[in-house]
């Protein structure tokens, strides 16, 4: 069933989104991340049947988003991992959020039922540097007491390609383990000690689901939309939590938006009792000078669109929609692009 399902989630991708050929002329042009897809893909789906206007957004991971972006070849970049100031400012780039949601363990071990298996960091960390190589380690069954866990090895599967969600990912493993920090590190792709390199988190989640003892790492509506087996966590206060919509709001509570250029907040590993522990946001990324104006204004009416009207298609799915008043300083900096006339393509009379 899950070949099925991911076989025309790729078919939808390609035929609604992803294919150039079918690109209008009014349509929109973004790539990057897969972490929001399918909220990009449910918004795009209902704004063509009301405005007449497509997206075309490829997800091709954070990676390729910020190099088509840079490379000026899409109207918009989209990107998991928040650029800082400096490069913003070099690349000329407004960077703003526009969802937040959760990355999630999911495994493939017979017997084993949605949340009823539970990791903590260390455990997890300790898994993907290798260290913990069976499911009946002692480490996973102190955490699983009453769990029947096979004795057999586990199977790593990580991301292959440049990917926002590895960063967010590295960045909590590296907050909760001092060898992951000093050993292997923070980034979009990092050198894995162990496991099988899979592209995008739809490539992940089918490796996980084809392999037999296996464990990775996806968004959290890929693992509903597969019906996925995903693991619960021990939080940073040291409750067991779910990965659901209230525990990714917990963690996003506490967050300055402002103190970060571009909002570049990062969401892992923060306090709190009901807390998510790998909590993100992802960002969209465009150019200050618009060498389209046109299309950066048609940019700008779908993501304005999307925030006034796509709440509850995120909710379905689990995403976070962003705070009103994070919503109106984020329209401010869409000020900062302006076309070749100088004139700001974006004003808040729209």
């Amino acid at each position: 069933m899950f070949i099925t399902r991911l076989t025309l989630t790729a078919a939808i991708a390609g035929a609604t989104l992803a294919s150039a050929a079918a690109v209008q002329a009014a349509d929109i042009s973004g790539a990057g991340a897969t972490f929001p897809y399918p909220i990009y893909s449910a918004w795009a789906k209902t704004y063509k049947e009301k405005t007449g206007t497509g997206l075309n957004y490829q997800a091709i991971g954070s990676g390729g988003g910020i190099k088509q972006i840079e490379s000026r070849t899409v109207t918009f970049g989209a990107s998991d991992k928040p650029l800082g100031g400096d490069e913003l400012e070099k690349n000329t780039l407004v960077q703003f959020p526009t969802v937040m949601g959760g990355i999630v363990p999911v495994v493939n071990v017979d017997g084993i039922k949605p949340g009823e298996l539970v990791l903590d960091g260390e455990t997890l960390a300790k898994i993907y540097e290798g260290k913990i190589t069976k499911w009946n380690d002692p480490a996973i069954a102190k955490l699983n007491e009453g769990v029947k866990l096979p004795d057999a090895a586990i199977a790593v599967v990580h991301r292959s390609d440049g990917s926002g969600t590895t960063f967010n990912y590295t960045y909590y493993l590296a907050s909760v383990d001092e060898t992951w920090k000093n050993d292997i590190g923070v980034s979009t792709a990092v050198e894995w000690p162990v496991g099988l390199g899979a592209k995008g988190n739809q490539g992940v989640a089918a490796n996980v689901d084809q392999t037999k003892n296996s464990i990775g790492y996806v968004e959290y509506a890929y693992a509903l939309q597969n019906n996925m087996t995903y693991t619960d966590m021990i939080n940073k206060a040291g409750k067991k939590v779910a990965p659901k919509a209230e525990a990714f709001a917990a963690a996003a509570a506490n967050a300055d938006w402002s103190s970060q250029p571009g909002f570049g907040v990062i969401l892992a590993n923060q306090p709190g009792d009901k807390t998510w522990p790998m909590t993100a946001a992802t960002f969209i990324l465009m150019h200050k000078d618009a060498k389209d104006g046109a299309a950066s204004t048609e940019a700008l009416k779908f993501f304005d669109w999307a925030y006034a009207n796509g709440g509850d298609a995120a909710a379905k799915l689990d995403y976070i929609p962003m705070p009103e008043n994070v919503v109106a300083q984020i329209k401010k900096e869409w000020g900062q692009i302006k076309g070749k006339d100088g004139k700001a393509v974006w004003s808040m009379n729209h």
